[in-house]
């Protein structure tokens, strides 16, 4: 039995299922659109965050833990180009590779709390931290930018990485919210023509990331928002 707990407009999910899309592997997709009790979350994990990942007896929490597992686990790779990464990372650059995962996932964590407190009431402009938060994007993109090659690579050689699919999915999260956060990514070329390939992605074109604000209960085929009444 393979399952994945995710609600649907998690960047951190998204690039979990881009990633078992891109494996060709079945799961139950249990998918919440909105976030459930304290209780309800803490049956699944201690953490009370998505993704969870339930496989035959292990069962993971935390993405990048989950997708470095999927890598490990499961040796076949589709015939898209390029592939899939064999790894997380290259055992000749593991730190250098390690580094540009978690940079790539602290920008994450800083997109989702502005959202997060956006919809609690607090604004970038009423919170120093928040403010924060905003101002590390152009630092994070701007350091992101000069570890790719060119305009035609990813951040491993040869291959789609973990740090393509998680980057692209926080990115495109941060540009379908109305968050006032804007990645202005005309200023990082190379980051934009990555992006712009991994869209045409069959994996990430099945595992799209929608809009959403409060009031969202629902997607139409097309990924329409549909509205509570």
């Amino acid at each position: 039995m393979r399952a994945l707990l995710f609600t649907t407009g998690s960047p951190f999910a998204r690039a979990v299922r881009i990633v078992l899309a891109e494996l060709d592997l079945d799961y139950e997709k249990r998918e919440e659109i909105t976030t459930p009790t304290v209780e309800e979350r803490a049956a699944a994990t201690p953490t009370l965050q998505v993704p969870v990942l339930w496989d035959g007896d292990v069962q993971l929490w935390e993405s990048g833990l989950i997708a470095e597992y999927l890598l490990s686990t499961y040796r076949e790779r589709a015939a898209a180009q390029p592939p899939l990464a064999e790894a997380a990372w290259r055992s000749s650059h593991a730190w250098r590779d390690k580094l540009v995962l978690s940079t790539i996932q602290t920008m994450g964590a800083a997109i989702t709390t502005i959202s997060q407190m956006k919809w609690a009431g607090v604004s970038l402009s009423e919170n120093t931290h928040l403010q924060r938060s905003s101002d590390r994007l152009p630092y994070l993109l701007g350091w992101l930018e000069g570890q790719l090659a060119d305009d035609a690579s990813g951040f491993l050689p040869g291959c789609l990485s973990l740090q393509d699919i998680f980057l692209a999915c926080h990115i495109r999260f941060a540009e379908n919210r109305p968050i006032d956060l804007d990645p202005r990514l005309d200023d990082y070329p190379k980051v934009a023509a990555l992006l712009s390939r991994l869209d045409r992605r069959a994996s990430f074109r099945s595992c799209p990331i929608w809009w959403w604000e409060p009031g969202v209960t629902g997607y139409e085929d097309d990924g329409t928002p549909i509205y509570a009444r």
